[in-house]
């Protein structure tokens, strides 16, 4: 019998597999139950908790947040792209949005996705029957109640991932075995929003805050992780959607009802500022992803965890992508797989954001283990970084046991300020001061030159749109919060002639050089923006270098510069080009109204008759 895709990816992952995958790092080991009968494994404690890791364990990986839903998938925004040239079956269709639906990025997302939902399904029907939850001792009907709303808070997070990149997929809320059947019709996305919103309200009653329950750190859900996932999930409810019967972007008539639930829990979880707080270190927040624990403020309030050097159950964050190093260097290969759109750099401020050099890697590590700087087409995503980590060179290995960041504090803080703004026909002294903290820690050092706050809606909002860029720059945010803002159309345009300018030279890029002249130096492994500061620029600093036009010429001044191509790597040539080329260009295959979702896999919908494929695929 053919075995297909979306049913064996539900059907597949019994109680017996759900009790022996393994997910997060140590904090979340476990010890294996030799039965896997729903009556033996929901009436130990221990074998739920061996479940719950099964449901956790559908997170990371490959397939997971350890690469495609991570790296590949959210991308392009006005932040980041992906490396190479383009097809329409590989992570470059995606990119460009021009993916076909047999793309091979696509399926095995799906389906682990999926496999989560059905995993998460059991624990949610089982748990509740078990007589540990409605009849065991006060601490046993807690320790089952808090499985049951982690349960509940991870098939949100598999439902979120699905729904933002697919739209209207099958909404399936009981085990496959209770199902009426397996070949599923699409569902309306704001049904399945509205269920997974009243799950979420339930399940922060019933986990508690990061403080009660130590051991789970951010690697699993918590009260403040959960609220934050709340307020995410009601803005996209409240937000644009390409919608399938009317084949446009349309946000409902009751959105303010969303973005009053966003502003209710995201004000909850900033009123308990020692649960969770903004990290003094922007750096560190990142560096916390590679292991050595540098956020005591818990600015992290989820994270996937990744570990055992594999494709199921770690990441190959910081191999696939981040900063790029050399193969003959003395760290190895890594990064480079998602490219920073040029003008994206200039976007921060040059002299004040701390944000700008740990976001973007403008230079690589060469064959000599020293830093040189990259042509602007091949600046890279900076948060992951292979030196970060403790990798042994020797080893061939891909995979270096990163974190993905699901949620952070900051976000939670804009998220505020935007619903209130929202709600409020402009901003409330709390949602500038909610700004103005993400601000401030940006800008450390600068505290008091922050941009000035705009006091009306309109302005207020713009100002949030630009510090979201800003904040979360190569985190997989950015393509979701320009869909629900039904600002894609408007944010590629506007990068097209930004790109425009800056190849012409003209505008904000005037003084930008059509060359830079720069030496190889040591790399320190140490502060980012140090570690650009001590680039070895002929003209003078980095931000004098960056911002002059220099001498224009392709011919290197002596004292042993190399070239590097700065305006001059921007083309728009129809082929190549980095603006609308076929190849490589800037999101060239955008079609809005259209190309905001993507589409289903081909083996998807021939195996599942009963599911319709996204407009224009």
């Amino acid at each position: 019998m053919k075995t297909k895709i979306l049913s064996a990816a539900i059907m597949a992952f019994t109680i017996g597999t759900l009790s022996i995958l393994p997910s997060c790092k140590k904090a979340l080991e476990f010890e294996s139950p030799s039965v896997s009968s729903p009556s033996t494994v929901f009436e130990s404690t221990v074998y739920t908790n061996s479940a719950l890791i099964g449901v956790y364990n559908r997170l990371v990986g490959d397939d997971g947040y350890g690469n495609r839903l991570a790296t590949i998938l959210n991308l392009s925004a006005d932040d980041f792209k992906t490396s190479g040239s383009y097809s329409s079956s590989d992570r470059r269709g995606v990119s460009m949005y021009g993916a076909s639906s047999d793309n091979t990025e696509l399926t095995k997302p799906f389906a682990q996705l999926f496999a989560g939902v059905e995993r998460a399904n059991i624990c949610i029907k089982y748990i509740p029957l078990s007589k540990l939850y409605t009849s065991g001792t006060a601490a046993q009907k807690e320790e089952m109640g808090r499985y049951y709303g982690e349960a509940l808070a991870l098939r949100a997070q598999f439902y979120q991932e699905l729904i933002r990149n697919w739209g209207d997929v099958p909404g399936t809320f009981v085990p496959a075995s209770d199902a009426p059947t397996l070949n599923f019709f699409n569902s309306n996305r704001d049904e399945t929003y509205d269920q997974l919103l009243k799950d979420l309200e339930l399940a922060q009653t019933l986990v508690p805050w990061r403080s009660k329950i130590a051991d789970y750190g951010s690697f699993r859900f918590t009260k403040g992780a959960i609220k934050g996932l709340r307020a995410r999930i009601a803005l996209a409810r409240g937000g644009y959607a390409l919608r399938i019967d009317t084949r446009r972007m349309e946000r409902r008539a009751d959105y303010l009802t969303y973005y009053k639930i966003a502003a209710k829990e995201c004000a909850e979880v900033i009123a308990e500022a020692a649960e969770h707080d903004l990290n003094p270190s922007y750096e560190n927040v990142f560096k916390t992803l590679h292991g050595a624990r540098l956020d005591d403020a818990h600015e992290l309030m989820f994270e996937v965890g990744a570990f055992g050097g594999n494709a199921s159950t770690d990441s190959k964050l910081g191999y696939y992508n981040g900063l790029r190093y050399s193969a003959k260097s003395t760290f190895g290969q890594g990064g480079g797989g998602m490219n920073a759109i040029p003008t994206y750099f200039y976007e921060f401020d040059p002299a004040k954001d701390s944000r700008r050099d740990v976001t973007i890697g403008v230079y690589e590590i060469n064959d000599n283990s020293k830093k040189i700087l990259n042509v602007a087409t091949t600046m890279t995503d900076g948060k992951f970084r292979k030196a970060w980590t403790a990798f042994n060179n020797t080893s061939t290995s891909q995979n270096f046991a990163i974190n993905w960041p699901i949620l952070r504090f900051s976000d939670v803080l804009l998220m505020f300020a935007e619903a209130d703004n929202e709600v409020n026909g402009g901003p409330s002294a709390d949602a500038k001061l909610a700004l103005e903290r993400v601000r401030k820690r940006a800008y450390l050092g600068f505290e008091t030159v922050i941009p000035v706050t705009p006091q009306d809606k309109a302005g207020f909002f713009e100002a949030i749109v630009k510090e979201r860029l800003l904040e979360f720059g190569g985190e997989g945010i950015r393509k979701y919060d320009l869909i629900r803002w039904n600002l894609m159309e408007t944010k590629f345009n506007e990068t097209r002639n930004k790109l425009k300018d800056f190849m012409n030279g003209v505008g904000a890029y005037a003084n930008v050089p059509l060359y830079i002249y720069v030496k190889e130096n040591n790399y320190l492994k140490g502060g980012s923006v140090a570690e650009v500061a001590n680039l070895d620029f002929y003209g003078g600093t980095p931000n004098t270098v960056f911002y002059s036009a220099g001498l224009g010429t392709p011919a290197a001044p002596a004292g042993g510069y190399t070239v590097k191509a700065w305006r001059m790597a921007v083309n728009d040539d129809k082929v190549s080009g980095s603006i609308s080329g076929t190849a490589n260009g800037f999101a060239t295959y955008f079609k809005a109204n259209e190309r905001e979702l993507l589409p289903y896999p081909k083996t998807v919908l021939i195996e599942t008759t009963n599911m319709v494929q996204n407009n224009g695929y």
